[in-house]
């Protein structure tokens, strides 16, 4: 059997993709194959589109690091065919063959049972953006942060993770300020439930001291750099930051003092490997919490090759909410 896919091929240092018809044959090893119905963007996605950050080790290869679908065959007691399932994570996309196909063959324990109430095309309108945004409140939760101690903001607010960040924390009732460099996503970020957006300009200049006045009693941050430091700095007594992005860059031009004075948490956010049993308690609540209403309002679908074109963009902050690719189209 053949089916279609993205094919990245590297020549003299430069990554190339097309669409391409593959023989099942060329499957990666794996206990399950599933027929996959969408896949999504994100930012790892736009670098690995892109050649970018050598997250890819070898080529040919397909990538998609997310992909939601209807298992085909299983040598796995985990699964059956007709079972509909979740992937998200694994280094699948970067050292894995991914989603960006009609077909994938990944091991049964990096896949979940689609949650009652999802679509496979609303799992995809979550993703690992939506996994990562759920596993960041959660992790605010656990640390005590709750609608009664104050503002949470989230910065780089309408992108995807952002976005669903948003509308979750919304739902929840608390009171979300919203950080965003794109004034045209005001009225956006305020449907999700932000109810103040700031512009990222207050954040995003070099910080100045290493404590400022207290304002935010939490926060989710997707952007780091100085994004994160100057937010940490205005965190208030207790408070916590969940980090689970570097838009912004990589380094954290900050000092001690927030987490020694004001005993501030800087909470770590990892998607990729995170054990599956939390990954299923995430995709539980997300089912349950987030607004599937407004998800659907920031989803835009796509066909398969429009992936191409769009990985540069998401790198650019480009794209705004979430973007399914259906591979089928």
């Amino acid at each position: 059997m053949s089916f279609k896919a993205i094919l990245l091929e590297e020549t003299g240092g430069k990554v190339k993709g097309e669409v391409r018809s593959l023989e099942d044959s060329v499957l990666p090893p794996g206990d399950v194959t599933v027929r996959v119905e969408y896949s999504t963007l994100n930012y790892k996605d736009g670098l690995v589109l892109c050649g970018l950050g050598k997250l890819v080790k070898q080529y040919p290869h397909v990538p998609g690091i997310d992909f939601s679908g209807t298992v085909e065959s299983s040598a796995s007691p985990r699964f059956k065919p007709g079972d509909k399932v979740i992937l998200t994570g694994w280094r699948v996309g970067e050292l894995h063959w991914g989603g960006y196909a009609q077909r994938a063959r990944v091991m049964s324990e990096w896949l979940v049972p689609l949650p009652h109430g999802l679509t496979t095309l609303q799992a995809m309108g979550i993703g690992t953006a939506g996994l990562t945004a759920m596993l960041a409140v959660m992790a605010l939760e656990e640390h005590g942060i709750m609608p009664d101690k104050g503002d949470v903001i989230v910065t780089g607010a309408a992108g995807g993770l952002g976005s669903i960040a948003v509308a979750l924390l919304a739902k929840l009732d608390y009171s979300v300020v919203a950080s965003t460099g794109r004034a045209e996503a005001r009225d956006y970020l305020k449907f999700l439930g932000a109810e103040v957006v700031i512009p990222r300009d207050e954040l995003s200049g070099k910080p100045v001291r290493p404590l400022l006045s207290e304002r935010w009693a939490g926060g989710v941050d997707t952007v780091g750099g100085n994004t994160l430091a100057n937010l940490l700095s205005q965190i208030k007594y207790r408070g916590s930051v969940a980090s689970c992005g570097l838009a912004g860059g990589s380094d954290l031009p900050a000092t001690v003092i927030p987490f020694i004075i004001r005993g501030v948490n800087l909470l770590g956010i990892d998607s990729v490997l995170c054990p599956r049993e939390r990954r299923m308690i995430a995709w539980q609540r997300l089912a349950r919490d987030l607004p599937l209403a407004k998800l659907d309002t920031m989803v835009e679908r796509v066909p398969l090759v429009a992936a191409l074109t769009l990985g540069p963009q998401i790198l650019k902050g480009q794209v705004r909410g979430r973007t399914v690719i259906d591979v089928n189209a």
